[in-house]
């Protein structure tokens, strides 16, 4: 065998490894979740103010960022602060580590030490959980976790939420225990 037969086998081998190489990188690069999944836009410290069907506010939010995801226009937000009109003109405001919202703009959920604050209300009545849903077509929030609700004078604690928003009436669902401050004279 002359140096041209050994040069093409040696170039040879060495295409098969490259080829073999190729191949095997490229099923590892392959995705491995829908590509929908990526958003179609992200928002940095931004404002929206959304608008329910027949034009009234929904809500305003307020947060550091956001991401939209395509296809199905959810949104997951980071450190949102939401606004929620009631029937007064007053503002619910809530505040959490982590939001989402459907596309519809019909399903907020709030995680992650959440204050829902009513400052505008004739209570000024603050509500602290993990977790909220909130409804705000239908102007009402639940939770299933635990929850204290604080108001001047009293602290109220329990298991378990229904709020009409819009009515500023909350109820606890179990495990309720009161506090009450005593009554200066």
């Amino acid at each position: 065998m002359n140096w041209r037969g050994v040069l093409t086998l040696v170039l040879l081998a060495i295409a098969i490894a490259a080829g073999w190489a190729i191949i095997r990188q490229r099923a590892d690069l392959r995705a491995t979740g829908p590509a929908d999944a990526r958003p179609d836009y992200v928002l940095h410290d931004f404002q929206i103010i959304t608008l329910q069907k027949d034009g009234t506010e929904g809500f305003t939010l307020q947060a550091p960022k956001l991401a939209r995801t395509a296809g199905n226009h959810e949104m997951n937000i980071e450190q949102p602060t939401f606004l929620f009109p009631d029937k007064n003109g007053d503002r619910w405001r809530s505040r959490s580590a982590t939001g989402w919202v459907n596309g519809e703009g019909s399903e907020v959920r709030l995680r992650g030490n959440v204050i829902l604050d009513n400052p505008g209300g004739d209570k000024g009545m603050r509500v602290e959980t993990q977790s909220l849903d909130v409804f705000p077509d239908a102007d009402r929030a639940t939770t299933p976790d635990q929850v204290t609700i604080t108001q001047p004078g009293a602290t109220i604690r329990g298991r378990g939420l229904e709020a009409q928003l819009d009515t500023q009436r909350v109820t606890l669902k179990s495990e309720v225990r009161a506090q009450y401050a005593p009554s200066i004279q």
